[in-house]
């Protein structure tokens, strides 16, 4: 996850990472913690707010309350490098195919953590890459963040025929009750041939679900403002450069830089090389949320596990002896490793300047 726009205040933060830290409970039928499920009566919740705060559309033309009256609407709240949504697409894609032309439209509405995430052209691509066909709404401004009041990534609402909020599901699982409120809302409006049979989805690769059993590593933040358990000396500098020293051992989730790096409010830049970042996790998969920086060219790293290649524990954006390459702001699957799940020191290291990143997370 992240820091997004500079109204995400410590409250919000509080509760993003309530959210994220709570996927230790996260179960197919269960959820994670947050608002309740509400699939025992389906209530009314509300009357879906406006849209017309919404300029930009992605994959459709500028949607409103009459385009979609008589639809069953799923409002998928994402952003595309947050990792706990990339885990739900595969269920919303396959929503989005499976009941489309029974009468349901998904609206993914894409509110930026990171400032990266505000460029429109960052936020195609990602659509382009995951496949994401239905219409997307781009909320920069937080427009329908707000009006739904939502606090969370990511976060589903159903809205039935008549406008009403039915549903809503905050974090990763209950996919299988999200699944048949669906079903139950399109045969309230009249659609015909719904089954109770459940879609089957497999993720795979970064969109795998989690290893919750081994996952004791919770995410981290880098930049100053949300980060935890640094332990370079001589201590963090806020937005300036200063050269930073990584200690030999290091604690279970605690982490280090190593180099001339400029530690920011949401982000760290490396200044020079040779730079690096070491963090010692326990979990099956590990993430880094990062980019070129200003310098806008590919930069290439290399990752090691122990001090040795990842070998058959690398992860998509690595090969088997550690070397990747940043090419655009993202998510990269660094680590994904076989059993038996231990203790080990994670390290990147940068062999070109500019390279900026975000947060490390887990799965």
């Amino acid at each position: 996850m992240g820091s997004a726009a500079s109204r995400w205040g410590p409250a919000f933060a509080a509760a993003l990472m309530l959210v994220v830290s709570a996927v230790a409970g996260y179960a197919q039928g269960a959820g994670m913690a947050g608002k309740p499920a509400n699939a025992a009566r389906l209530p009314i919740e509300g009357d879906v707010p406006s849209l017309s705060g919404v300029t930009t559309w992605l994959n459709s033309r500028r949607l409103s309350a009459s385009n979609l009256r008589g639809k069953v609407v799923l409002v998928d709240f994402w952003s595309y490098s947050c990792i706990n949504w990339r885990r739900s697409l595969p269920y919303v894609r396959a929503w989005a195919q499976r009941y489309g032309h029974q009468g349901l439209v998904v609206i993914g509405v894409h509110a930026p953590e990171f400032q990266f995430e505000t460029r429109i052209e960052n936020v195609r691509r990602a659509a382009r890459e995951m496949k994401i066909t239905y219409p997307i709404a781009i909320d920069n401004q937080y427009w329908l963040w707000n009006g739904f009041e939502n606090d969370y990534l990511p976060a589903l609402y159903l809205i039935d025929a008549q406008g009403r909020i039915r549903y809503y599901h905050v974090g990763e699982g209950d996919y299988s009750q999200a699944e048949r409120n669906i079903q139950r809302l399109l045969r309230e409006a009249g659609a015909r041939g719904v089954t109770p049979q459940l879609v089957p989805v497999q993720g795979a690769g970064a969109e795998a679900p989690p290893d919750l059993e081994n996952l004791r590593s919770p995410e981290n933040y880098l930049g100053y403002r949300r980060s935890e358990r640094f332990e370079s000396q001589p201590g963090v500098l806020p937005n300036q450069a200063r050269e930073y020293a990584s200690p030999q051992q290091l604690p279970v989730n605690h982490w280090a830089l190593a180099g001339t790096w400029v530690v920011g409010a949401e982000s760290v830049v490396l200044s020079s090389t040779p730079g690096r970042i070491s963090y010692v996790f326990h979990a099956r998969d590990l993430h880094l949320i990062m980019g070129p920086g200003e310098r806008h060219a590919p930069i290439r790293y290399r990752v090691t596990i122990d001090g040795h290649a990842p070998g058959e524990a690398h992860g998509l954006d690595v090969d088997a002896q550690g070397n990747g390459t940043i090419l655009e702001p993202r998510l990269y699957q660094l680590i994904r490793q076989p059993a038996p799940i231990l203790d080990h020191r994670f390290e990147i290291q940068f062999l070109e300047e500019g390279a900026e990143v975000f947060l490390i997370t887990f799965g």
